[in-house]
């Protein structure tokens, strides 16, 4: 129930001014996202590459309604990438790109064509772009988007997600030599026709998802909190014989960041989703929905107590 009201309220414009205007809000926003600025973003990916960990930026913005708003999302990733580049932080740091940001709700070969631009700029700061995932609505036209970018641009990475019911049969087609595939749980309000509602059964999708990537000849990225799905996906690689650089896991900043550094210490590739922008408010609810621990943070923030 509270994860229904949550992600209810992400699409709420009365409770995101609401939230967005109390000033405790800056201290959780501080905690789950790097700042607003390009600067924020290198200066805490710096940070991060530091500990010896990798980093996927992702400039917040979706929904994108018109063609001026697109082509600025589409040049805030350019420049993002060349700056990257000219600090040295590539190919730790690469981008998380929504294609709903360039335009894929108003016009899909428009949402492609500023796709192709970032994953240029991407090549050019020598690192790579992993497509995000959104409600089920997009599912199809990002994955035809990523076939396109991919005849180009082979290295570009694709977010499925695990409560889908076809997610299993779509990890199969993308199991495949050179494919980077970021497996989730997922983070959006479905119906029960396309999505699993229960948390046992999204966890049993993500189980049988990952026995595929594992078992496939592509590079899967385990991204999950979960200390027990941790568990599956080190011990399926031993079974799978994969080798520690043969996939990664991701988490969330400002979340379980011990685990983090435990991972990369025993010789996992760590990449941390490192969000930044002020378009942070829906971002915000759904990490909240996602995980209980972070809704209690949050209450405290707003009541002011540690």
């Amino acid at each position: 129930m509270l994860r229904s009201v949550l992600l209810a309220a992400a699409r709420n414009k009365r409770v995101e001014h609401l939230v967005a205007s109390a000033p405790v809000s800056r201290d959780v926003v501080a905690r789950f996202v790097a700042g607003t600025s390009p600067e924020d973003a290198r200066r805490v990916a710096a940070m991060l590459a530091g500990d010896g960990l990798a980093v996927s930026l992702d400039h917040l913005g979706e929904d994108t309604t018109d063609a001026r708003s697109a082509a600025a999302a589409r040049d805030a990733y350019t420049g993002l990438l060349a700056g990257l580049g000219a600090a040295g932080l590539t190919p730790a740091a690469e981008v998380s790109l929504k294609l709903s940001a360039v335009g894929q709700r108003l016009d899909e070969r428009m949402a492609l064509d500023h796709a192709r631009a970032i994953c240029q700029a991407a090549v050019n700061a020598g690192t790579t772009v992993t497509l995000d995932m959104e409600d089920h609505t997009t599912t199809d036209s990002t994955l035809g988007v990523l076939a396109e970018l991919r005849k180009d641009f082979p290295d570009t990475g694709v977010a499925v997600q695990a409560y889908l019911r076809r997610t299993e049969a779509d990890c199969r087609d993308l199991a495949v030599a050179g494919s980077r595939v970021r497996l989730c749980k997922g983070a959006y309000a479905e119906p029960e026709s396309v999505a699993y509602q229960g948390g046992r059964d999204v966890g049993r999708s993500y189980v049988r998802c990952l026995n595929v990537l594992l078992g496939g000849a592509g590079y899967p990225m385990f991204a999950t909190h979960d200390p027990r799905l941790v568990a599956i996906v080190e011990e399926r690689a031993r079974w799978y014989e994969r080798d520690t650089r043969s996939f990664e896991f991701q988490l969330l900043y400002g979340i379980r960041p011990d685990e983090q550094l435990r991972l990369a210490h025993d010789g996992y590739t760590v990449r941390v989703y490192l969000p930044y922008g002020d378009q942070w408010y829906a971002y915000l609810m759904r990490r909240l929905a996602e995980r209980p621990a972070n809704m209690a943070f949050f209450l405290r923030a707003l009541s002011g107590t540690k």
